[in-house]
């Protein structure tokens, strides 16, 4: 649903303090906005951006990670073996301070879906937060290097890992696992701040006392209301290895006391096997960060059949929506669908494609169910062919920036089909829980890739340029109207925030899938900093020199990126640019 221009979209205050040039945590802010308010660099001058130091991890994997900038040092993790850097930004060529060894242990890398990646760290109160792959939250003290605490949350034997980023709120580190293809059971915790013992813990599936819905749980629409859904939208004890993991994006408003984040696919991916809504995976929750209670709950995807997961970034805006004032949230969905729900009630103000997808035919925002097309329906023993968009979505966990400067939001995103075969599974603790042949295809027009910048207010593409390969890095956006983002051939771009104009590019030393950030250094210049690494689950091909002749290697990704071992190699290394 459409709308005539509005004013002005903004991020809340509280949620998007005023810039301090600093970068603290991956999102930028609990806005998740990923925009900066430094000016130096500009659409006119971009062009002569250049490299003032570069740094190599000694990983060759793949490097997801957003860099921080926490006055004149920078941290960056590493994939496994999750190595935290600390770089010294006040001397030439930002030498190391220090260097914090994890050591996870070796055989969660076997059990990682899909590369052994680290979404990154946060800052909070002199300390870095991050995570292990092998299921460690840990706490460093972020001038010494030495570790303050840390805590075991995850088991690698059920085939549990963290990838995510943690956001820290109200002394409070949010985290949620990872393992929706091994059958894990999603949970997010919170640990606090200060010793790390865990406060809170809230489940994706089971009992409402485990998923910790309560009095204070509203959720807006009839089919999200009732007892104990999270157990009886499955058959007999099927929750217990139904995944709706938490390894995506969270979200904070301060005003509402609220989190929002995400729940990813239900498990097995073969949906025969799960009759039924499959709550609450799939959809998004707001909580009270303080005791983890449920407030609402909206469904992306009922009882998912193509893995479209829901755990993408949610951008916090206030704006007029027809003619009214409303707080709302911004989700560009897996299932290809941006989303503007109201973030008070969960009510879904507007849902429209951002890309070609037949595997449902809209949004009811009578109902807020999604209309799915019966003709793209998995099933065990048929193949379904180009069902659009593939698992990993329209778009999947690479996150998108808003500028309140255009009003529109900058997202990277695929553009890739697929064919599907349902298959018959059973659940054996910490190996492959998944029931599905995919094979993935480039989607219309050929190119696997996209860049789109969408006009929230009107609800609609203002631009698109298309990439060769899917866009698997995160966004930036800056008010000096440049928008930043990487390829998967190694190709760092600046494009204009209103045209969509390239501006400059850089050629990298492998493909990048990280998040691009930007600072004001110490001497008082604006930077800009990205990790490449190609890698992920997009990249696999390369860091886990998969056969390209096998069309399902990486749950079938590797069929649409055959060629990317002709155009990158693995690699790690941070680089960071600034005016001359």
């Amino acid at each position: 649903m459409a709308q005539e221009a509005t004013p002005e979209i903004s991020p809340p205050m509280a949620a998007a303090p005023p810039d301090d040039g600093q970068w603290t945590m991956p999102a930028k802010n609990y806005a998740s906005t990923r925009y900066s308010e430094l000016t130096e660099i500009t659409q006119e001058n971009v062009g002569k951006l250049q490299v003032v130091f570069t740094f190599s991890t000694g990983i060759n994997k793949g490097h997801e990670a957003a860099p921080l900038v926490v006055g004149q040092t920078m941290y960056v993790v590493t994939p496994y073996p999750n190595i935290l850097y600390a770089l010294d930004l006040s001397k030439p060529g930002a030498p190391m301070k220090w260097r914090f060894e994890p050591r996870p242990e070796p055989a969660s890398q076997g059990v990682a879906c899909c590369d052994v990646v680290n979404r990154g760290a946060a800052f909070f109160a002199g300390r870095i937060y991050f995570n292990t792959l092998d299921g460690h939250a840990i706490a460093v003290d972020a001038e010494t290097g030495q570790q303050v605490w840390n805590t075991k949350i995850g088991n690698i034997n059920i085939g549990e890992t963290v990838t995510m980023a943690p956001l820290v709120v109200k002394g409070k580190v949010l985290v949620g696992n990872s393992g929706g293809e091994l059958g894990v059971r999603g949970w997010i915790k919170a640990l606090d701040a200060g010793d790390g013992h865990v406060v809170w813990t809230a489940y994706s599936t089971g009992p409402d006392a485990d998923v910790l819905i309560g009095p204070d749980f509203k959720p807006f629409y009839q089919q999200d209301r009732g007892k104990d859904l999270g157990v009886t939208t499955w058959p007999p004890d099927a929750w217990q290895i139904g995944g709706g993991n938490m390894w995506g994006w969270i979200s904070y408003d301060p005003e509402l006391n609220l989190i929002y984040h995400g729940t990813g696919n239900p498990g097995p991916w073969n949906p025969d096997l799960r009759p039924g809504d499959n709550k609450w995976t799939a959809g998004i929750f707001a909580r009270d960060p303080d005791t983890g209670q449920a407030k609402w709950f909206y469904q992306w995807t009922p009882h998912d059949l193509h893995d479209y997961d829901g755990i993408n970034e949610q951008i916090l805006l206030d704006m007029t929506w027809n003619g009214q004032p409303r707080k709302v949230l911004v989700r560009p969905e897996r299932n290809g669908y941006v989303y503007v729900l109201d973030r008070t009630t969960g009510e879904v103000l507007s849902a429209e494609p951002f890309g070609p997808v037949n595997s449902s035919n809209g949004v009811d925002l009578k109902t807020g169910l999604l209309i799915v097309n019966s003709e793209k329906a998995t099933s065990t023993g048929k193949v379904v062919r180009d069902i659009c968009p593939t698992a990993s979505g329209l778009k999947d966990w690479q996150p998108s920036a808003f500028s309140p400067r255009t009003g529109l939001l900058y997202i990277p995103h695929n553009n890739l089909c697929m064919d599907a075969e349902g298959t018959e599974v059973n659940y054996i603790a910490g190996t492959p829980y998944v029931g599905m042949n995919v094979r993935m295809i480039p989607g219309p027009g050929g190119h696997r890739g996209a860049f789109t910048a969408w006009d929230i207010a009107a609800a609609k593409p203002v631009w698109s340029l298309k990439e060769n390969f899917p866009v698997w890095s995160g966004a930036l956006v800056t008010a000096g109207d440049v928008v930043f983002y990487g390829t998967m051939e190694g190709w760092f771009k600046a494009i204009s925030a209103r045209t969509g104009k390239l501006l400059w590019q850089f050629k990298t030393s492998s493909g990048i899938i990280g998040q691009p950030i930007t600072y004001r250094g110490p001497d008082g210049h604006q930077y800009v900093a990205v990790l490449a690494g190609v890698g992920g689950w997009a990249g696999a091909v390369v860091t886990g020199d998969l056969d390209p002749r096998d069309a399902t290697a990486a749950l079938g990704f590797a069929n649409a990126m055959k060629d990317l071992k002709d155009v990158t190699a693995a690699g790690g290394s941070l680089y960071v640019f600034r005016l001359p």
